[in-house]
């Protein structure tokens, strides 16, 4: 039966060689919220989402993708039934232009098959200004902003975005989470965020998932993130 929650993990267990990571993680997420992911370093956020992208299989438990079971899917495919993924560190292609970034990601996108190229430069104007420009010869925050809008072109209906604010400016911090706002406004996109940067978290987030030891252990509306008793847990 359908329902408006357009992920859905139970009992995901994930790790390297022998190594557990994720220890029977489960969260749900509905259509066209943005939800944040925060925790200390190395309790498996980042392992968490590649796990949700496919680029690492998982050894347990399940995630549905809009009432459909992708736990056995590769990351391509993936990405063409509407996951778009803005790994930490941004890893654009460093030789190629701005448009020849954008252009891959043209190849992939949502189910729908609608691109939107138009709008990616509509929101990052930078872009635009720079579209020949050679990708590894600009900024951080360019990078990452070319990073978001080489996922966005494909139209995504889930974007997952690991530490978007890492190494940036807070200007153009800023300008990403109006952005992602935005999306999630005006395109329906439904957005999962980890970061350690909590200022962001409280920008952008309606609600967050804590990880400790590769568990969720706690669920909390997006303003509970500025309590006392959450930014001790953390260690923020």
């Amino acid at each position: 039966m359908p329902t408006d929650r357009i992920l859905d993990v139970s009992g995901l267990w994930a790790g390297y060689g022998a190594t557990p990571i994720l220890q029977g993680v489960s969260m749900q997420v509905s259509r066209g919220e943005i939800v944040g992911v925060i925790g200390r370093n190395g309790v498996g956020k980042s392992t968490l989402m590649r796990c949700l992208m496919g680029l690492l299989q998982s050894w347990r438990g399940t995630i549905a993708f809009m009432d459909q079971d992708v736990t056995q899917l590769e990351a391509d495919a993936r990405a063409r039934a509407g996951f778009g993924y803005i790994p930490q560190g941004r890893d654009v292609f460093p030789q190629m232009t701005v448009e020849e970034n954008l252009q891959v990601g043209e190849l992939i996108g949502g189910p729908d098959g609608k691109k939107l190229p138009e709008l990616v430069y509509a929101y990052f104007p930078r872009l635009k200004e720079r579209r020949r420009q050679i990708a590894g010869t600009m900024s951080g925050g360019e990078q990452q902003q070319l990073a978001i809008g080489r996922a966005l072109i494909g139209n995504p209906s889930l974007m997952i975005l690991d530490e978007p604010s890492e190494g940036i400016q807070p200007s153009i911090v800023q300008h990403i989470c109006d952005a992602l706002k935005s999306f999630r406004t005006e395109l329906g996109t439904t957005i999962i965020i980890v970061e350690q940067n909590l200022d962001t978290i409280l920008a952008v987030a309606q609600r967050c998932y804590i990880m400790e030891k590769g568990k969720i252990t706690r669920s909390l509306a997006g303003e509970e993130v500025n309590e006392d008793n959450v930014r001790a847990q953390l260690l923020l």
